[in-house]
């Protein structure tokens, strides 16, 4: 292979890729009419599953996998994710003891990786949304003394015998013309995990200086990781894990978000797009984020947004609407988790609607707008499945 025809320096032709990279590509280049990609976010509805006899119990996480393809018709992933950034929490090194600081009747009060105290149910740490009862950062002196320094770019253990295999891996799938993309928590739900979502909001206007602080500090990790990442390969997305909008739009003022989080993102960036060992390489910035996305989705694209998921529907987001408002939006989700409790009418009404129309736009992956539920019945799922597949 020409050095650098590589998939890192020069992106390698449709011929070297493999075909889920290929069919990905696509998707990322709008084709009109490509085939869906055949994935899912996430499920709710395994437990329920097996317990009624219809998916076996793996004790390896692989083999579930490949029964869940060759079930439902998923195929190999066309990307290569980078972490080291977080998802909903702050990406700590070290994190916080996990450890059970009370029990109360039917329930657990402990500290979480992320420094928060949160209530469980005694015993149980997954399946249901927990009661987040407190959080690390009060104060300049808590952010100082308990957190910044968990966030400090130059601990050697970030950058461990883990890292190296991780990098490899990215090598050799960029290689094969897979995307690759740079998962980051975003800066709300970065503030929101240290500090709370309500107490944030006076931080705002008491302390603005101690946020731009923690921004700064969320900067200065992000860059350093991902320019690690960049020595090695070209990016083709950054992703955001914001969680910034509930039902009836976003949680806090535009004038806020350009305030604490823009100036950070665009720096961000900036120097991704600076450092790409591949120059014609087009980097995507892609915002996730829960509840009713519509009011933000113009705000967003002031810093280069150009994809966008999950498009819950219960929140006022209908995919076939915004992709016609939007027809340069790259888009994932929308599909109604509710309506695939309903049965196979309904899932053939609400197909019938969205399918035709987004396969003839392109740019659109149809996925659960947040996990499958348990709600969920098998033979629905399955039959939804059939539905997406007639488009492969």
């Amino acid at each position: 292979m020409d050095q650098k025809i590589d998939g890192i320096h020069q992106m390698v032709s449709r011929e070297k890729m493999t075909e889920s990279a290929r069919r990905l590509r696509d998707f990322y280049a709008m084709k009109p009419q490509a085939p869906f990609i055949q994935q899912e976010f996430g499920f709710y509805s395994l437990d329920r599953w097996k317990e009624e006899g219809h998916m076996p119990v793996f004790s390896d996480p692989e083999q579930e996998r490949r029964w869940m393809a060759d079930t439902f018709g998923f195929e190999e992933n066309g990307s290569c994710s980078l972490g080291g950034l977080g998802w909903c929490e702050a990406a700590f090194e070290p994190e916080y003891e996990q450890k059970v600081l009370e029990v109360k009747g039917d329930y657990d009060l402990a500290q979480d990786h992320a420094g928060r105290k949160v209530l469980f149910f005694k015993g149980k740490r997954s399946g249901f949304m927990p009661e987040y009862v407190d959080h690390p950062v009060k104060d300049q002196k808590t952010w100082e003394e308990d957190v910044k320094w968990r966030m400090n770019p130059a601990s050697p253990e970030r950058f461990d015998s883990v890292f190296s295999e991780t990098m490899q891996k990215a090598v050799d799938a960029a290689r094969q013309g897979k995307v690759m993309i740079q998962s980051v928590i975003g800066g709300y739900m970065y503030l929101r995990s240290l500090i709370g979502p309500l107490e944030m909001m006076y931080m705002f206007h008491d302390e603005p200086d101690l946020i731009h602080d923690c921004m700064e500090t969320w900067l200065q990790l992000a860059d350093a990781v991902i320019a690690r990442h960049q020595q090695q390969v070209s990016l083709d997305e950054i992703f955001l894990a914001e969680d910034i909008c509930y039902n009836h739009g976003s949680l806090i003022s535009p004038d806020m978000m350009r305030e604490f989080l823009f100036p950070y993102y665009q720096q961000l960036i900036s120097n991704a797009k600076k450092r790409q060992l591949d120059p014609d390489r087009s980097l995507r910035i892609q915002i996730d984020t829960d509840g009713n996305c519509i009011p933000v989705i113009d705000l967003y694209r002031e810093i280069g947004m150009s994809y966008m998921s999950p498009f819950e529907v219960a929140s006022g987001c209908d995919v076939v609407q915004i992709g016609q408002d939007y027809p340069d939006l790259l888009m994932r989700g929308g599909v109604d988790k509710r309506v695939m409790a309903q049965g196979k009418e309904a899932i053939d009404r609400e197909m019938d609607r969205i399918l035709p129309v987004m396969f003839k736009r392109g740019g659109y992956m149809p996925v659960c707008d947040h996990g499958v539920p348990e709600e969920v019945s098998f033979e629905n799922y399955l039959y939804y499945r059939k539905r997406v597949l007639a488009y492969r």
